[in-house]
């Protein structure tokens, strides 16, 4: 009968014949066990359907897939069946035949126990790497070794990444690994990927994929996941290349989620980038950085533009009063204005963006 198990194999499933010799030996091993199995079984002797997996190593179930096991069990039941019929009498036929149906349904339901077991060990496992990756790009120590275990978990090497941090769900232990489940699913479908671990009160989510694009646009894909946060801010970082930079995202996402409380009104995911005011007051040098050493400097390069909008600014943002005060025609602090939104990407004429000009402007002056 094993032999004739073994031939079935390799006639009917192409992926046996492509097995390396010692994997091919095991799955003999296993069929012979299953086959001396069926007969303790029937002669009503104490039997574990599980112990018919124990003649092969651990390591069988890293490379026999569930579905391969299902094979297995499934061939090596009809030709146990097969030989029923050739090496029996009539009458013992039928009572072999329902015995080796209830049989098979006992060993199916053991491996499918197995391989949950093992799924549930590789995930534990893929979790634990997963934390020690987020916590080595938060903590700036993404070595070769970090982007060696992110590329065990399947992650691409070669995408672009932001890492966006909001409130982590409530729940713990299986409950919190159904969320961030939940989570990695919906990114799928934004073609997002996502290694994610919670990190005391906040979630850190290292996002990847062909998703990964133009900030705003992948600011509005990374919105749609908002529900899998706890009620609050989600801020994302800017866009970088790869895991090795992926601590500058982090370093501005976490800074970002540390002041968004100061703009309750702000929406639900924003970027780092719209919070430069609050981390500036919040002690961030590198946003201090970014306002005094890029936003004024653009704008101090001309001084008529800077003029312009200091007087803008100050004259609650009046086009005929800037034009008062400055001596020129209000078509001219109109055109003024446009070349200040082009020049440093902010609209004088918009409070929000008003407020990131003063702060440049201050900050930029105490530089000088």
């Amino acid at each position: 009968m094993n032999t004739a198990t073994l031939a079935a194999l390799t006639a009917r499933h192409e992926w046996f014949g492509q097995l390396d010799a010692e994997s091919r030996s095991w799955i003999g091993v296993l069929a012979r066990s299953g086959i001396d199995g069926f007969v303790t079984w029937f002669s009503g002797e104490p039997f574990e359907p599980e112990s018919i997996f124990d003649a092969a190593p651990r390591a069988m179930a890293r490379r026999i897939t569930l579905r391969q096991t299902v094979d297995l069990v499934r061939t090596t039941t009809d030709v146990v069946e097969e030989q029923i019929q050739h090496l029996l009498p009539r009458g013992d036929r039928q009572p072999l035949q329902l015995g080796i149906v209830h049989y098979s349904r006992e060993v199916a339901f053991a491996a499918a126990a197995i391989y949950a077991r093992a799924a549930e060990a590789r995930g534990a496992w893929d979790s634990r790497i997963e934390a020690t990756v987020v916590d080595a790009v938060v903590r700036a120590e993404t070595d070769e070794s970090v982007i060696s275990r992110a590329s065990t978990l399947g992650w691409n090497t070669e995408s672009k990444v932001v890492v966006a941090i909001g409130g982590a769900p409530e729940g713990n232990g299986a409950d919190g690994r159904y969320v961030l489940d939940s989570l990695r699913r919906a990114a799928a479908k934004l073609k997002l990927d996502v290694l994610a671990a919670p990190q005391g009160d906040r979630l850190v989510c290292i996002i990847g994929g062909a998703g990964v694009g133009e900030p705003v646009e992948t600011c509005e894909r990374i919105a749609k996941l908002q529900e899998f946060f706890a009620p609050g801010a989600v801020v994302v970082g800017p866009t970088v290349d790869g895991l090795s930079g992926a601590p500058k995202s982090a370093r501005a996402a976490a800074s970002g989620y540390r002041a968004a409380k100061a703009w309750p009104e702000g929406p639900p995911t924003m970027l780092a980038i719209d919070l430069l005011p609050e981390r500036a007051l919040a002690g961030d040098g590198h946003a201090r950085r970014t306002l005094a050493g890029e936003i004024y400097p653009a704008l101090a390069a001309n001084k008529e533009l800077l003029d312009t909008c200091v007087g803008f600014l100050d004259a609650g943002s009046s086009m005929e009063a800037t034009a008062r005060a400055l001596f020129v025609h209000p078509n001219t602090v109109r055109y003024r204005l446009k070349r200040i939104q082009d020049v440093t990407g902010y609209n004088p004429a918009d409070a929000r963006e008003a407020y990131v000009l003063r702060m440049a402007i201050t900050l930029g002056r105490l530089q000088d």
